[in-house]
């Protein structure tokens, strides 16, 4: 029986470690819940109130807030933190990895103050703490899933990406469940600039479901914005078929217009009227895109491409533009072929 650790116990951590003990493989499972305090509750009630709430735990998922204890003979680690974190999380647990441990980063969002995806990020700390091999043994999970559903079994499909394609193929034989359907790629840049993106994109579309518009102006939204999407993982280096699959055009259907999606609802509240800083507040939960706008801009200038949805996104959040003003100006670029 292999032991899979999961760092983080947000929504889609808890949920990660609900779906993989149901997975075709038994597994020894242990979450890692970065505050103690909820660590204790979630091991009382066997639920995580705060990120998942309604949903219990099964009795052979293990919660800590002891990094040593989870990560203590895991062979497969997985990471469910915010980006913003991502790095000082995995610089603590390096030490308690072991020799033949398997990452799988699920994480959709860029680092913010180097731009980096997530496996890049922890790629980096490996190789700082002279950790090489692990270096090597790094997948992403991606796609169109909101975390309660998959918690609660309802079907669904992701992708499992990795350079090594007999990794990836490997984790999806250990992880695939009866309603958690795996499918592999090796386009981990694809799969992971897929993720990132489509958060932003979602910001997008909520704040035109704030301003009262309707289909047309949501479906002109996902179309072009999986055009900017495609455009700028191209550039990096991605293929145009991942960002028409499931990590790419099924998680951007699914955030901008699914009503569990917190990038749209950031932005719905932007398009009622309503503060950043407000919205945020009021918040539990990440909404990645907020923080993933500025790093996608950096990315696009290096490469010179044009993101004018993503420009639009950036100026509502950070330069108090007003979400019909920045409507207003997607539709009122050049005219162009398509």
């Amino acid at each position: 029986m292999k032991k899979i650790a999961i760092l983080g116990a947000g929504s889609w951590g808890t949920a990660l470690s609900i779906v993989f003990s149901r997975s075709k493989q038994s597994h020894e499972i242990a979450l890692w819940v970065h505050s103690q305090a909820l660590a204790e509750v979630m091991r009382e009630r066997h639920e995580n109130s705060t990120y998942l709430p309604g949903i219990l735990l099964p009795h052979e998922v293990r919660v800590s807030s002891d990094l040593a204890r989870v990560l203590a003979g895991a062979d497969i680690v997985i990471g469910a933190m915010p980006s913003a974190h991502s790095r000082s999380v995995y610089a603590l647990a390096t030490r308690f990895f072991g020799n033949e441990t398997v990452f799988i980063s699920a994480t959709k969002g860029l680092e913010p103050a180097t731009h980096m995806r997530m496996s890049k990020v922890l790629a980096q700390v490996l190789l700082q703490a002279s950790r090489e091999a692990l270096a090597e043994r790094i997948a992403v999970l991606s796609g169109p899933s909101f975390a309660a559903e998959a918690a609660r079994g309802e079907p669904t499909a992701v992708v499992l990406a990795a350079a090594d394609v007999a990794l990836a193929e490997q984790l999806q034989e250990e992880l695939a469940g009866p309603r958690f359907r795996l499918y592999t790629n090796d386009d981990t840049i694809g799969v992971e600039l897929a993720g990132a993106m489509k958060n932003v994109m979602a910001i997008a579309a909520g704040a035109c479901q704030g301003l009262g518009y309707g289909m047309n102006s949501l479906a002109a939204l996902v179309t072009r914005g999986l055009a900017e999407m495609t455009r700028l993982a191209a550039a990096v280096g991605a293929r145009g078929s991942t960002l028409s699959g499931l990590a790419g055009l099924g998680d951007l259907v699914l955030t901008c217009t699914g009503t569990l999606s917190r990038n749209k609802y950031v932005g719905e509240q932007l398009g009622k009227g309503k503060r950043l800083s407000e919205t945020l507040t009021g918040m539990r939960m990440v909404a990645e895109g907020v923080d993933t706008v500025k790093p996608l801009l950096a990315v696009a200038g290096e490469y010179k491409i044009e993101l004018p949805i993503t420009e639009q996104v950036e100026a509502m959040l950070y330069r108090g533009k007003s979400p019909k003003e920045a409507v207003r100006d997607i539709m009122e670029r050049p005219l162009k072929r398509e």
